[in-house]
């Protein structure tokens, strides 16, 4: 039996407002906490976490940015002839994404969305690396680069599988006493307040399912670690969709030109914007000015928010919705969906949330990048006590 093992367990967009009406761990893990996410997505979120840097420090925020000199879709131009009832189709773009992941040895998440073939070949995708993985983010090391360095024998979920898999995998190393260290990423949740909302009962349903999940691990643990310190989290929280802004239709009806005058993504709960003259510059701010759903986020709040990148890679201009507000249609999807996230840090639903088994929760960890302040100092003290380590262990 050994002595220790942290287990940390991730829950994509269980928010505080979620866990905050719902009884969820209250019997094995009581102690929780509020914390403040990032300005961002999943692509921001968790690179803050596995790294405790915001993302001007990693280097990873959103997915598609402007680079027509590095696009590696360039050869994906002969697609703009697709008529639009096929190559709008999400059946048809997911089988695409599966393709072009494989043959560009993407080892992240990839998908195209619904970036316009007319225009694909004008950008670039930042995620090219899995960051649930040592050297997995653009810029600097994650938590797993410490793991290994330390050589301390863990446990990370294999993104390409599913939570069940996922789960029975790391029962099976707990039962064998092969780590020292786990990180368990559940991604279910987000997609299911994706379709549903945040008021659905289905959500309590599936809360109950990680609890079983956690007691299961729990109980094997039991058997095989002298003590367990459990750390549940997430990255964000989701908020209902009650208004649809049709920005792009806005912006298009502009005397304007891609690419010849600018280039913007749009995503869900904001639109990036590269400009090439300063016509279109000023046209531009000025019809976003005019639109109460949503505003430019001026550049002193962006590096308040660790999002502003000296080199404008994500956008010189950065404009976004209120909560509940979703751009529709988008590069992300062309239909309405019932649940987002992405808005700013400080909207009700942006907040991210922390449960545990320890009698505290130290005063330094408020925000999700400080989760990694707490996965270095377990990892060190599960080092320090357990018996001899040889080789890091990795799963993804």
């Amino acid at each position: 039996m050994k002595p220790l093992l942290p287990l940390f367990v991730f829950i994509d967009a269980c928010g505080w407002e979620i866990i905050n009406r719902d009884p969820f761990l209250s019997t094995v893990a009581p102690n929780r906490r509020r914390l403040t996410s990032v300005f961002g997505y999943s692509s921001a979120c968790v690179p803050s976490i596995l790294s405790g840097r915001r993302p001007v420090g990693h280097r990873n925020w959103n997915y598609f940015v402007y680079d027509p000199a590095n696009s590696p879709f360039r050869s994906l131009r002969f697609l703009r002839w697709l008529p639009s009832v096929v190559g709008g189709r999400r059946r048809v773009r997911r089988l695409l994404s599966r393709l072009i992941k494989n043959r560009l040895s993407f080892r992240g998440y990839f998908d195209l969305y619904n970036i316009p073939f007319k225009y694909i070949w004008l950008y670039n995708f930042t995620e090219t690396r899995n960051p649930l993985q040592p050297g997995g983010l653009n810029r600097g090391p994650n938590i797993f680069d410490y793991l290994v360095e330390r050589n301390v024998r863990y446990f990370v979920s294999d993104p390409s599988r599913d939570e069940v898999w996922n789960l029975a995998a790391l029962a099976d190393e707990i039962r064998d006493e092969g780590i020292d260290f786990a990180f368990q990423y559940w991604p279910g949740l987000d997609g299911l307040m994706h379709i549903l909302g945040n008021q659905s009962p289905e959500i309590s349903v599936k809360l109950r399912v990680y609890e079983d999940w956690i007691g299961q691990l729990l109980a094997a643990a039991k058997d095989h670690y002298e003590e367990i310190r459990l750390y549940v989290f997430s990255d964000h929280g989701m908020a209902n969709c009650e208004t649809l802004l049709d920005l792009q239709g806005q912006i298009r009806a502009l005397p304007l030109r891609i690419p010849d005058d600018y280039a913007v993504v749009y995503d869900s709960t904001m639109a990036r914007f590269w400009f090439f003259n300063d016509r279109a510059r000023e046209m531009v701010t000025r019809c976003l000015q005019e639109i109460p759903q949503g505003r430019i986020v001026p550049d002193d709040e962006l590096a308040d928010l660790g999002t502003l990148f000296s080199d404008r890679y994500f956008g010189e201009l950065i404009f976004l919705v209120r909560e509940g507000v979703l751009i529709v249609p988008s590069h992300m999807g062309a239909r309405p969906i019932r649940g987002m996230h992405g808005y700013h840090p400080t909207d009700i639903h942006s907040y991210a949330m922390l449960c545990t088994n320890q009698q505290s929760i130290p005063d330094d960890v408020t925000a999700i990048p400080d989760i990694f302040k707490l996965m270095t100092r377990e990892a060190d003290a599960a080092a320090l006590c357990n018996p001899s380590r040889q080789v890091a262990v990795s799963r993804a």
